[in-house]
């Protein structure tokens, strides 16, 4: 491997979209982009340093064995390059374990700013395929990489999609609950095997909500976002889920459904709605009245995927501009 061509001074920051998956039955397969992000930043260093910022970095280890230092020498490692020392910070807005594609914008991030750092000599779908082995499923990190809607599919070697604009007059209420909930511990409530019926109403409502999604036609996604797959196995971990599942239609929502694996729950409202109120209300008091505190986010559906910056170091840049100036500046340096 060769690092000879590698400029010290480069400094790339990756700007990453959050994502919502399964959308209600599209199970490993859909995901939309969200409007909550996460910055990463790579240098060359002559030792491996760090520094992460935000809710929940703290225990974060901050050694080699750190999910951005092993996802950026799988890029070195794929484009021939040496880099063994790297300088990594990182800032995140996305909540950890709950449902909204934090591990995934982190490899995403993670791929396009060490691809970039090297020059981009990887294509996005080498990156997706890279992405979707790590993560395991597709939707997440294909959501993340190129925004808007995705369908996905992975058959353990290449991952396969198509994108989807999302409609201007969806907006996106989250109700984001004050408790992790792992992915593992989620995937372990899923039972090994579906009786036929349930298989048959899975696909007829995925295939639905595409439809819906791509034609616009949002009057469908009450039927459209059920499911028979995940979400009633999963609903005995989170208080709350099944009233919100029944009735957030009947408080405003166009579509209502499980934000990943968890604990968030994501309701889709028509942006020019008079009812996001009621709806906000609604999801807040279902999770109060089971002892729960939930954070509630109104986002949009992110239309792009990573924004790259980069810059020269220089002493006076350095000293004049932190990284976190950088990122709530917009990255002006």
């Amino acid at each position: 491997m060769s690092n000879q061509n590698i400029d010290r001074n480069k400094r790339v920051m990756v700007k990453v979209p959050a994502s919502t998956a399964n959308l209600g039955p599209g199970f490993d397969s859909l995901g939309m982009a969200l409007s909550l992000y996460g910055w990463i930043e790579l240098g060359v260093a002559d030792a491996t340093m760090y520094e992460l910022h935000g809710d929940g970095m703290d225990g974060l280890p901050k050694d080699k064995s750190n999910l951005v230092y092993k996802t950026a020498q799988l890029v070195f490692q794929e484009a021939g390059v040496s880099i063994p020392e790297l300088s990594i910070k990182m800032y995140s807005e996305i909540p950890l374990a709950r449902g909204l594609g934090s591990s995934a914008s982190t490899i995403i991030g993670t791929l396009v700013a060490a691809n970039a750092l090297i020059g981009s000599p990887l294509s996005s779908q080498r990156l997706f395929n890279m992405a979707t082995a790590l993560e395991g499923h597709p939707d997440n990190v294909g959501a993340s990489l190129f925004g808007g809607i995705v369908v996905a599919s992975w058959d353990g070697e290449s991952a396969h999609y198509v994108r989807l604009t999302p409609p201007s007059e969806l907006d996106v209420l989250v109700a984001i609950p004050k408790f992790h909930l792992l992915t593992e511990k989620a995937r372990g409530a899923l039972p090994s095997q579906l009786s036929m019926g349930d298989a048959v109403f899975n696909i007829a409502r995925s295939s639905l909500l595409t439809a819906a999604l791509a034609s616009g036609n949002l009057e469908l996604l009450q039927y459209a976002m059920q499911d028979r797959l995940h979400q009633p196995y999963r609903a005995a971990l989170i208080p709350g889920m099944v009233k919100i599942l029944d009735e957030a239609c009947e408080n405003g929502a166009l579509g209502a459904a499980l934000s990943g694996a968890g604990p968030t729950m994501l309701a889709f409202v028509d942006k020019n709605s008079d009812r996001k109120k009621q709806l906000s209300l609604f999801l807040q008091e279902t999770f109060a009245a089971e002892g729960i505190e939930a954070e509630l986010l109104q986002l949009a559906a992110c239309t792009t995927g990573p924004e790259i910056f980069s810059y020269q170091l220089t002493e006076t840049k350095e000293a004049d501009q932190s990284f976190m100036q950088r990122v709530k500046g917009e990255i002006k340096v």
